[in-house]
This record gives structure tokens, sequence and C-alpha cells, in this order.
């Protein structure tokens, strides 16, 4: 019998427990990580289960970021029964309907906007049971820009780097590194796009919180408007950009100083970052994690690190590395 299985005949006994009758777990998802969710229905209410091993993802920092971020006033899934040995968490049911599904362009100004103006309240969540949020450091960011390297580059596309090449990454992972940590540092979501912004009775509700990290200003809002999943015209991004802009002034997370500008610099390069990132993780779960169906979403990443780095001339080489070598190989594997 297989661990899933063994999992799921534990968790059915952990459920019964709870409801005292038995209840029929539906398997509705797994995610980017090793979790697994399900949805039980009960005396008609719907609750969402969640199967997290202990071994390999405590569930505790969702425990504490849900409470967390409900503290101030973010709308996530309540965490109603735990069993933390076991990793089983009993959630309120925030429905099916993400986000993305919904979008089109008639209405994505409307509904980014909404969801830029909760990141008001995700900056100021900046600790979590009782302890600071791990900061998004030179070492973090350096992990995650090597993941590029190792799993999408090396391993999928089996490109043996030169030491001209090593080098040309180098610079500009060190350039990206600094436009991070040039910004001021506030509570960030790190994964905020339209998969993880639930639509309930038209009011967005927040998942997959758990990782959240003390970081850069612009990483969440380039996160929600370069969608790894979706991309919108260039002037509904560059509309939105500004209004995250003012709504930074505002709420005095940037000094009244920093002109648009630089904000645009920050946020297009956190943009690079993000995307790098994201190419090599969508590679990294098809190789080690068995999940073969984010290598979809591979090209767009590409495509995002190809337009917006052709915007700086600094990363003229790296814009035609990825534009000549990378896109091509990738192409040429699908």
């Amino acid at each position: 019998m297989s661990l899933s299985e063994l999992r799921f005949i534990a968790l059915n006994r952990w459920l019964h427990q709870i409801f005292d009758s038995p209840v029929f777990p539906k398997l509705i998802s797994g995610d980017a990580s090793y979790r697994r969710y399900f949805r039980v229905q009960h005396e008609n209410i719907s609750f969402i289960v969640m199967d997290s091993p202990p071994e390999l993802i405590n569930v505790t920092p969702f425990i504490n970021m849900a409470n967390a971020y409900s503290e101030k006033g973010i709308k996530v899934p309540q965490v109603i029964e735990k069993n933390i040995e076991d990793g089983f968490l009993l959630l309120s049911d925030l429905g099916d309907v993400e986000l993305l599904s919904v979008l089109n362009e008639d209405n994505v100004t409307a509904y980014y906007s909404q969801a830029l103006s909760l990141l008001t309240k995700v900056s100021l969540v900046t600790q979590s049971g009782g302890e600071r949020l791990p900061l998004y450091d030179d070492a973090f960011i350096q992990l995650e820009l090597d993941i590029f390297s190792n799993w999408l580059i090396k391993h999928h596309l089996g490109i043996k780097l030169d030491e001209k090449t090593r080098n040309m990454l180098q610079i500009v992972f060190s350039c990206l590194i600094e436009s991070a940590n040039t910004q001021p540092k506030i509570g960030m979501h790190r994964d905020y796009h339209s998969r993880n912004l639930m639509l309930q009775n038209d009011e967005l509700k927040v998942i997959d919180f758990q990782d959240a990290v003390l970081g850069p200003v612009t990483y969440d809002a380039v996160s929600l408007l370069r969608d790894c999943y979706i991309r919108w015209p260039d002037n509904i991004v560059d509309t939105l950009m500004k209004r995250h802009y003012e709504q930074l002034k505002y709420s005095a997370l940037i000094e009244g100083n920093v002109t648009l500008s630089t904000y645009t610099r920050w946020f297009d390069l956190m943009g690079l970052q993000r995307h790098i990132k994201a190419a090599g993780i969508f590679a990294r779960l098809k190789y080690r994690d068995n999940k073969p169906a984010y290598m979809a979403d591979i090209p767009l990443t590409l495509e995002y690190i190809r337009d917006i780095s052709a915007r700086y001339p600094e990363f003229h080489s790296f814009n035609m590395w990825v534009s000549d070598c990378v896109i091509p190989a990738v192409e040429a594997r699908s």
C-alpha cells in the first residue's frame, strides 16, 4: 500500500473522530508542494481538509500565518480542527472559484485593484507565531535564482554553461539581488497571484500564504500583475503598476521622494527575478516532484524574461542568450 493510501486511511479515521460519523473526502487538488486538499460535506456544510505529510511540510506555519492574516482583516481559510502530529487540518471552505477563472480584459482592472488594496494589509503582517518572518535576503534570492540554472538550463535543457555565460548570469543575478536590497522591506505573501486568490460572494480571499517573508515592496504586486499563468496587455499592467506606486506612497511604505521611474525599475527587476525563479521551479516540479503539468507555463515566464530584460541595456547579453539559446531550446523540447 502506498504512502498516500495509508495517509488517506488515517485522514478518514481522524475525520470520523471529529464528525462522529463517516464522511467521504473527495480530492480536489494538490498544489506545487507535497500537500493535498480534499472537500468533505457534513450536515450540508462544506469543509476543506489539508493533508500535509509532517516529515515534508509542517502545518504549524500555515496555522500561524492564517491567524496573523486574519488578525489584520485578510480573509483566509479558518482553521477549525488541527492534527499537527499527522499533518491534517480541517478548514473552512472558500469555494472553488479561482480569480483566474473569471478574469477578462473588461474586469481585470477592477479585480486587480481590489487585490492590490489587500496588499496594504498583507504588508503589515511581519510576524507569525510570535516570531519575525524570515528575511528575503541575498542568500535566499540567490538560492532561488540558482534553481533556474540547475533545473531548467542544466537538467531539462542539458545546456552546459561555459565560463563566459556563467559570469554573465552571475552579473545579472547580482544586479537583481542589489535591486531587491534597495527596496524597503514589508510583509510579503511571496506567491500572490490569480490562482491564490479565491472569489467568494464577490469578495477576494487569500490562500497559500504559509511561505510569507519580509521582502521587497514590489514583489507581491509584480507577482499579481505579471502573473506566471496569464499575461495582460502592457497598458493595463502599467496603469495598475502606477496605482500600486501611489498606494505605497499614500501608505508611507515608500519614501515620498521615490520617483515612478525608480519604482518601475524595482518592479521590472523584481519581476525578472521572480520569472527566472519560476521557470526553474516549473522544471524542478517535473523532474523532482513528478508534476509535469507546470512545464506548460515555462514559455510564458520566458516571454516575460525576454521582453522585460530588453528594456534595460545592462541586460543586453542576457536578453540575447535567453532569446537565441534558451527559448529555442525549450521550444525544441516541447
